[in-house]
Parts: structure tokens; C-alpha cells; sequence
């Protein structure tokens, strides 16, 4: 017991000193010869693990913008300073999952506590991005009095138009596609300005609304006893609900099913991303109740889907063919080693990590005999590019898959290879991940000697088991169907309402007399 307790003194001391460390480190000004270090190292490390590197950039021109930003380091930075510098060369990639990450500020447990019993500051509304301006989108709790529609000008005195130029510029989509970009800065915005200013207190906003222009401030409020206590309470969560990857805090599921028609004639499904969270039994239960419906139609909606697990898709793919298919092509890899440089302990605690730790060897051994060579290029071993049968429920009847913008990643993948396959009537608009693969999978997320900046490198290029269109673009849909972005509160669908109405076309033509 008295070993026990030391044990937990020590923790508490070296958490503590963690946290005191690392906040004076986000303040402190790193010399310009060591910044500069960092901009080489950064590059190295992309050299030796990105496996397309040079894919939607040249050599010299990546060159050329590491070069320039050496020599516009004239003066030392904090690590977040040197963040908004760097972070753009890395955008240049233009590889949607390449994000350099700023290191954050930590909080004491008294600090955490302070802020688990306050409600958002800026959160507390919704807001949509449109173009470089900011609208509230819904007040559920009239914070500030601020009508839904309303404009914000400036933020503590910055133009919002000048912050979200300022933020677009540290991330990317893949190669030439464009949708991705509006779509993301909406999820992101909030995220990079608190990274600027920290966690504030209050705010003074200008808004216009109704050509009137006014300053609102909003001041972090304390949560009310009963909602503090909701928060903590943990609610309990059915069979029904865990399939469906029910998530308690938004009161939301991952993956929805329904009939659109009462004839049970149209099913379909909603994923939102694919976690792979009971995803296997989400699909059996589903894809059982559309056989047993006899279903003519099935749309699989897949917008604002930023990706995951390529076992689900995998899964999923299994259940929408008749045929024998391989998902996937053996990732490609710049190395025979480089998987063995995963995040093997990134994200563990001191205790899980020792924990952990006797698995290593055998981790480094599994990712070495998983790797090969062939024809000068190496291989990683990925059991999603292996040949799948087709379930015993799998749907034969005509499939729309709906996208957007943000269908990323996975979404992608399994977009291209149903379209390639023309298994999929696509609907909606370009995607933001590539047709024709990404780089992705694992990472090595390589820390920065001296600004302690991270970078997330994708070890494996993951490409559908297409003939790629080599076009530097996200998966064109089938038909065209414009999301209507622009507008504040999306109240139309206006894709899954083009869809519905091609169905019935189709079917007016069917039952049509001779």
C-alpha cells in the first residue's frame, strides 16, 4: 500500500511539472539557427517516410518553398509562431491527410476542472463559413441575443475575413480538388483560433444583422448544477444503439437506417464516418432486413464523412457485389522498414506505455516479415487487399451513393471503386479525397527537435483497385447535384431530393403500359 501511494505522489508530482514545463516552453523564443534546423529536419523526415511526396507538387518547387522559408526565418519564434509558418509549406503537399500539428497548452487538473464546469464560450452557437464571412447559423440558447443569420465582422477586433484567409492556408485537400477546403475551415475554424488566443473568458464580437451593426460580449458562463450533473452521468446505451455507434454526448448515431418508402421499396443508409465500432453487425442486421424487404433501391450516404476504417468499407463493399473483388491495392511504402516506425506508444499514458511495452519487439518484427519488394517498390502486407467474397445478403438491386466535399478518405475509396466498377450511381459533388488514392494509414508522427512541432506522416499510399484516372482530383459523381452550400441553414436537401426523384422517374418508366 505504502508503495502504492508513493507510486501515485509521483505521478501527481511528474504531471504537475509536466504541465508547468510545457507552458513555459510555448512561451519561450526558439533562436533562428534552430528553427532553421527544424525546416531541414521536417523535410528529411518527408523524404525518407512519404511514399508520393512529389505527387501533386515537383521536386523543385517543394524544394524551393522549404529553401524560402529558411531564409524568411530572420528572427527567433515561439513553437506557435514557427506553427503558421510552417504549417503552409506542409499545406503545399497538397495531401489531405499531411497536418502539422502546434503544440498545445496543458492544463493543471484544477485548470480542467475549472473548465469542465464552465459551458463554451464561442460553442454555444453554430456557425456556417461561407466564403471568408462567419453566420450564426442556430442560438439555442439566445446567447448574447444574436439572431440566427446574423454576421460576425470581427472577433476582439479582428476581421473574421482576415482569420479564415489566415487558416486556410494550413491545410489542404488532396491535389487540385477544391470542395474540401469550405467544408473543413467550418470544422476547424474555432479550433486554430484558440490555438491563437487560447481559452478565453470573454470576447467582444461586431455583428451585423438587419444592416445594424452592433458589439455583443459574451462571457464564459458556469454550467447549472442539474446540466453539470447530466454531463457526468452516464447514460445507458441499448443493443440497438451500440450498433448503430451511438454517441451519448451529441445524442447522435454514426450509422442510421430506414426505409424511405412505405412500400420498403428504397433503403437507406446514413454513415457519418466509419469507426468500425460494431460496424460487422450493424451491416449483417441491416443488410438482412433489406433482403427480407426485398428493396429495389439502396442509398448509401456518405457526405461530410471524413473517412476511417478500411475494414468497414471493406465490410461494407462485401454486401454490395455478387462477385469475388479485391478493395484495394498492396499499399506502397518508401521502405522495408517504415512500418516499423508506427505510433506504436504515441497516445499512451506513462502506465499503459509500460504496459505496452513487451509487445514491442514482436510489433517490430510483424511489420518487418509484413513488408516486401517487388519491381523496386515495397510493399506492406494489408489484409483489405486481399480477395473478399460477397456476403449471403449482399443487395443486387441499383445503389446511389450521395457525397460532398467532405466525403475524405475511406469515403473516397470506396466511392471510386464502386463507380469503377459501376456498381454506384454517384450523386452529389466532387469529393475531397482523391479518386485515385491517398496517403494514409499508419503514421509516424515525427516531433520536431526544437519548436516541438508535430507532423503526422502517412507511411502507406492506399490506392482503390481501379484504373486511375490520373486526373489530380476527388471521385466526379456520376450527376452533378449542387449542394447548395451558400445557403445559412440548409433547410432543402437538395441531393437526396434529386436522388428520390430519379427513383421514381425510373419507376414511372418501368410501370409504364406496353
Amino acid at each position: 500500500m505504502k508503495k502504492m501511494i508513493s507510486f501515485l505522489i509521483m505521478m501527481l508530482l511528474f504531471s504537475c511539472q509536466s504541465v508547468r514545463k510545457n507552458n513555459l516552453f510555448l512561451e519561450k523564443k526558439i533562436p533562428v539557427a534552430d528553427l532553421r534546423k527544424d525546416v531541414d529536419y521536417t523535410y528529411k523526415k518527408l523524404q525518407r517516410f512519404h511514399p508520393e511526396l512529389y505527387w501533386y507538387i515537383t521536386k523543385e518547387q517543394l524544394d524551393h518553398k522549404f529553401d524560402s522559408l529558411k531564409t524568411s526565418v530572420q528572427e527567433p519564434m515561439t513553437p506557435n509562431q514557427f506553427y503558421f509558418k510552417l504549417a503552409p509549406v506542409i499545406a503545399s503537399i497538397n495531401e489531405g491527410h499531411l497536418r502539422l500539428r502546434s503544440v498545445g497548452k496543458k492544463h493543471s487538473k484544477k485548470e480542467q476542472k475549472d473548465l469542465k464546469s464552465k459551458k463554451p464560450l464561442l460553442a454555444q452557437m453554430d456557425y456556417k463559413i461561407i466564403g471568408d464571412r462567419i453566420f450564426v447559423k442556430e442560438n439555442k440558447e439566445n446567447v448574447g441575443q444574436i439572431k440566427p443569420g446574423t454576421e460576425i465582422l470581427s472577433i476582439n477586433e479582428t476581421n473574421v475575413s482576415d482569420l479564415i484567409n489566415k487558416y486556410r492556408k494550413l491545410y489542404s485537400s488532396d491535389g487540385e480538388n477544391k470542395t474540401f477546403q469550405k467544408y473543413f475551415i467550418n470544422l476547424t475554424f474555432f479550433n486554430y483560433y484558440t490555438l491563437e488566443n487560447g481559452y478565453l473568458d470573454s470576447v467582444k464580437l461586431k455583428t451585423l444583422c438587419d444592416n445594424v451593426i452592433n458589439e455583443v460580449h459574451l462571457k464564459r458562463q458556469k454550467k447549472e448544477t442539474k446540466e453539470a450533473e447530466d454531463k457526468k452521468a452516464k447514460p445507458k446505451v441499448t443493443v440497438d444503439q451500440k450498433l448503430q455507434d451511438y454517441d451519448a454526448v451529441s445524442k447522435s448515431y454514426n450509422r442510421s437506417f430506414k426505409f424511405m418508402k412505405s412500400d420498403s421499396s428504397v433503403a437507406y443508409i446514413k454513415i457519418k464516418s466509419f469507426s468500425a465500432t460494431y460496424a460487422r453487425k450493424f451491416y449483417d442486421r441491416t443488410f438482412r432486413k433489406i433482403k427480407k424487404a426485398n428493396s429495389d433501391y439502396l442509398i448509401i450516404d456518405i457526405r461530410d464523412n471524413l473517412g476511417g476504417s478500411l475494414s468497414e468499407i471493406n465490410t461494407l463493399y462485401s454486401y454490395l457485389t455478387d462477385k469475388k473483388f479485391t478493395l484495394i491495392k498492396s499499399p506502397e511504402m518508401t521502405s522495408k522498414t517504415s512500418g516499423m516506425h508506427q505510433n506504436y506508444f504515441r497516445g499512451h499514458s506513462l502506465l499503459s506505455g509500460i504496459l505496452s511495452a513487451p509487445g514491442y519487439p514482436f510489433f517490430l518484427a510483424g511489420s518487418y516479415l509484413l513488408s516486401s519488394k517487388k519491381n523496386e517498390k515495397y510493399y506492406f502486407r494489408e489484409f483489405n487487399a486481399r480477395s473478399t467474397k460477397p456476403k449471403e445478403n449482399a443487395f443486387t438491386g441499383k445503389i446511389y451513393v450521395l457525397v460532398n466535399g467532405a466525403s475524405f478518405s475511406a469515403s473516397s475509396i470506396i466511392s471510386a471503386k464502386l463507380k469503377y466498377d459501376k456498381r454506384a450511381v454517384i450523386v452529389g459533388e466532387e469529393t475531397g479525397g482523391a479518386n485515385d488514392g491517398t496517403v494514409a494509414g499508419v503514421n509516424n508522427t515525427v516531433i520536431l527537435p526544437n519548436s516541438h512541432l508535430s507532423l503526422p506522416i502517412g507511411l502507406f499510399l492506399i490506392r482503390p483497385n481501379i484504373e486511375f484516372a490520373g486526373q489530380k482530383k476527388g471521385v466526379i459523381p456520376n450527376f452533378y447535384v449542387d449542394p447548395n452550400f451558400d445557403d445559412i441553414f440548409g433547410n432543402e436537401d437538395a441531393i437526396l431530393s434529386w436522388t428520390l426523384e430519379d427513383i421514381d422517374f425510373r419507376n414511372s418508366i418501368t410501370n409504364k403500359p406496353n
